[in-house]
């Protein structure tokens, strides 16, 4: 009786040292205000390793094959994963959140199944490659895109003045309309300029053809 409690208490080690590792893992997304964060990770470790030491511990003996528990966690992470990923306007958000929480499970696995290593250096290697790829590095980094409306009276030179400033070669949108006896041009473009209020007041007092310019990122 008292070496079965002893090894028991030895595989909750194992269940231990996956809460830690997930502990680590979500800290560093808790970090940088991601949809999951600690709990989540923490919780998605413990319960791979706990599944894991189950799966391996609870059956021997009996002629079950234990590896197919194991894989339900992948697909079950699937689950939680797609939970996780969102739009939000054009855009696709909770991705990387996503892979690292499927990722982490891979850690308590790993920590169930006694590859201690394994899990220790996955995690470090988890951490680390999510910290470089955040890293202020040109490498690394993710071009920005702004998307912007603007209003401007049709004249010699206005629109390609409004493409050099924007830094764009075309308009996404455009739209003509006439009033009085003037054409204004409604148009849509993106750029990956930075847009501070004080820079678009330089820009409409440079161009006084421009009569109005709208930011709409979400859109």
């Amino acid at each position: 009786m008292l070496e079965r409690v002893i090894f028991e208490l030895a595989k909750l080690l194992n269940v231990l040292l996956a809460a830690v590792l997930g502990f680590a893992i979500g800290f560093e997304r808790k970090m940088r205000f991601k949809e999951a964060g600690v709990k989540t990770h923490t919780i998605v470790c413990i319960g791979s390793a706990l599944i894991m030491v189950v799966s391996k511990y609870a059956f021997e003996g009996m002629s079950a094959d234990v590896s197919r528990i194991a894989a339900q966690i992948v697909s079950g992470i699937g689950f939680l994963g797609a939970g996780i990923i969102m739009f939000r306007g054009q855009k696709m958000h909770g991705l990387t959140t996503a892979a690292g929480v499927w990722a982490t499970a891979g850690v308590g696995m790993a920590c169930g199944g006694e590859l201690y290593l394994v899990a220790v250096g996955a995690t470090v290697i988890l951490i680390g490659v999510q910290c470089l790829m955040h890293s202020k590095l040109r490498l690394f980094r993710t071009k920005k895109y702004f998307t912007v409306k603007i209003l401007f009276v049709q004249e010699d030179g206005a629109s390609a003045k409004i493409k050099e400033i924007f830094g764009v070669d075309r308009f996404n949108q455009l739209v003509i309309k006439r009033k009085e006896e003037q054409v204004y041009y409604s148009a849509t473009l993106n750029t990956d300029k930075e847009l501070s209020s004080v820079h678009l007041d330089e820009i409409m007092n440079e161009c006084p053809f421009i009569t109005s310019i709208e930011r709409c990122d979400d859109e």
